[in-house]
């Protein structure tokens, strides 16, 4: 590690990341079919945000930039800056619009890049889907880093082999970063995948269905 990594490194230690228990994500991919999907996507965040959530990840995989950042800037205007607020991918629009961390896979930005663009302050988490992959993410200077799918999902088109309680036990074994479940989690499991080790379980489908209700109920089961 050079001169630079260890001051970025002991910069962040200053400021130990907070991981809520139930880390909401807005998928977009969910409210296509409706009407009016930027009026709907801010009503799941404002209900998601009532139950005193305070952390939300925008997901879009199939939009473009332009519309990308009209969502993220609506939901920064609508939820304030009392909720924490993540971009799934992409970096630029993070920044662009005002938004506290960005969310990195396999496929994007390599985690020090990322770090580089965005600087110190900024919250980085990365995706992981073996024990390979998170010894990587491990010594990088992400803030968290998440493991999935835990169990099969429909969010994603091809889903990497689901990991199981067993590969949550492992990756909590792997790395001392805080630890996100992600992947068919719902309101029946999440509590296992909690004592199983993760810290935090990202949530998608079973929170679409009245998500003020769903959100209470995950919270009662998870605090």
């Amino acid at each position: 590690m050079n001169r630079g990594s260890e001051r970025l490194a002991v910069e962040r230690l200053r400021k130990p990341l907070q991981l809520p228990r139930l880390y909401p994500i807005v998928d977009v991919a969910c409210f296509s079919g409706t009407s009016h999907p930027g009026n709907a996507i801010l009503d799941f965040a404002l209900a998601i945000a009532s139950t005193g959530v305070f952390w939300l990840q925008y997901r879009n995989k199939s939009g473009n930039s332009r519309q990308m950042l009209s969502d993220c800037r609506e939901l920064r205007r609508v939820l304030g800056v009392e909720v924490t607020l993540v971009m799934n991918d992409r970096a630029d629009l993070a920044l662009a619009a005002g938004f506290d961390g960005v969310h990195v896979g396999q496929d994007d930005l390599p985690v020090q890049a990322v770090r580089r663009l965005v600087g110190a302050e900024f919250i980085v988490g990365t995706s992981t889907h073996n024990p390979e992959q998170l010894g990587v993410a491990d010594q990088t200077d992400a803030d968290y880093v998440a493991i999935g799918p835990v169990y099969a999902t429909s969010s994603k088109a091809n889903p990497d082999p689901v990991v199981g309680l067993d590969g949550v036990r492992l990756a909590r074994s792997l790395t001392r970063k805080p630890l996100v479940a992600i992947g068919g989690i719902t309101r029946a499991n999440c509590r296992a995948v909690l004592e199983a080790g993760a810290d935090s379980v990202a949530v998608i489908s079973d929170l679409v269905n009245n998500p003020q209700a769903a959100a209470e109920e995950f919270l009662r089961i998870l605090l």
